[in-house]
């Protein structure tokens, strides 16, 4: 899955041209960084590879959502929807711009439900923000529809699905806004950085205003910008987007590897007949940097779980129903609304009453799905064991379960 896999001197080259000019720093010193731009190549080179009009970088997909958030015009009241199976950067931006951030239950494609959508939406409503996880995407045109209807901004979380796409127009850029993140462990990756992207000129002024002190940018003297209004500084370095720039350019590779990988696993797993897969709203656009399956109930999920772990092989297999960070079962710090800073009362209460609905609708979904990470560094050999060792545990597992019963 993640770009830096792959390493190579392609991003040696691009880090030692900013380096041997010694400006990291993506904004002035004009002449001593001798025509070296890495940032603004990098936003040029997204536009193009994603399609979109605007990228305005960042220092991480965190800062691309509360930064995306602000120049669409979302603050104090507002209401966001969101999945209830997200990262919970997802909510922390929404908190941060001091919005309420709504979870409702997914479906079967892990993200949002367009059914519990429409249950969610009251005058307070804003936002709709569909979380492309795991590589995939949401229903894009039942969530357009919903936004149409309602007169509601839609803006992409698509920090984990970069290169995906739905009836092809690239994920992130669909909405008003979308974002990317590129940290470490994303199929592009930047080291630390994030991205918003949009077809709205008047969102990409407000994200390059806002990502740098609320600077113009309208002169070449820094010192002399105005300052409309009053922005944070989520600035991307020069060495951040070095890197990027080289992997933007090795994306397509990475994805062709990715969907190699996926199908042969895929494959695979689909030998036992109680496993079934995530339902894809666009196959075609599937990024595939993971392999979502299912089991038929939490009981079989959890017993296979553990004997993988006790084999070894848990690594890369991720039971988000447990996981900390991903899943709202496990956010009791949300739940809690348990902050450094005071939240106003009445956000701090609508945070506690969202955060602690009744979601057994994704329970019932997230509690019997395994996501299977998919490496670019696998070897057809390493391949085909690993595909060997999980269809070993699962059949182990469910003939267990059948002599038990």
């Amino acid at each position: 899955m993640p770009g830096y896999e792959l390493w190579s001197d392609a991003e040696r080259k691009e880090v030692n041209d900013v380096l041997e000019t010694g400006i990291l720093m993506r904004y002035g010193f004009d002449g001593p960084r001798k025509g070296i731009w890495k940032a603004k190549e990098l936003e040029e080179a997204i536009c193009n590879s994603f399609g979109c009009k605007q990228a305005m970088l960042v220092s991480s997909g965190t800062a691309a959502l509360t930064t995306a958030m602000s120049a669409l015009g979302i603050g104090y009241g507002d209401e966001i929807i969101l999945p209830s199976f997200t990262f919970v950067a997802s909510f922390e931006a929404v908190l941060s711009v001091g919005a309420v951030p709504v979870f409702v239950d997914v479906d079967d494609t892990l993200t949002l439900d367009p059914g519990a959508v429409r249950k969610a939406i009251t005058p307070k409503t804003k936002c709709i923000m569909p979380v492309h996880m795991c590589g995939s995407m949401a229903d894009m045109e039942a969530l357009q529809a919903i936004c149409k209807e309602h007169n509601l901004l839609l803006l992409e979380d698509a920090c984990q699905s970069i290169g995906g796409s739905y009836k092809g127009k690239k994920l992130g850029t669909i909405g008003d806004a979308g974002t990317f993140s590129f940290d470490f462990v994303k199929t592009m990756t930047c080291a630390e950085g994030g991205v918003v992207m949009t077809n709205r000129e008047d969102v990409y002024i407000n994200s390059d205003g806002y990502s740098d002190h609320g600077h113009d940018h309208k002169g070449i003297d820094r010192g002399a910008d105005l300052h409309p209004f009053i922005g944070y500084n989520f600035r991307i370095s020069e060495l951040h987007a070095a890197v990027g720039l080289a992997q933007v350019r090795r994306l397509d590779g990475f994805l062709a590897t990715q969907k190699k990988n996926h199908a042969v696993l895929k494959e695979i797993l689909s030998a036992i007949p109680e496993v079934s897969f995530r339902r894809i709203p666009d196959a075609e656009g599937d990024s595939c940097t993971f392999l979502s399956w299912f089991l038929p109930t939490e009981e079989i999920t959890r017993a296979v779980v553990t004997e993988m772990k006790a084999r070894g092989i848990l690594a890369g297999n991720f039971y988000w129903y447990d996981n900390n960070w991903h899943y709202i079962r496990k956010w009791d710090h949300l739940k809690n609304a348990v902050t450094l800073n005071a939240l106003h009362p009445d956000l701090k209460s609508s945070v506690i009453h969202h955060a602690t609905k009744d979601f057994s609708a994704s329970d019932a979904i997230m509690g019997r799905c395994i996501s299977t990470s998919i490496a670019l560094s696998w070897t057809d050999e390493q391949l085909k064991t690993k595909g060997e060792q999980m269809l070993g545990v699962i059949r182990k597992v469910l003939s267990e379960q059948k002599a038990a019963v």
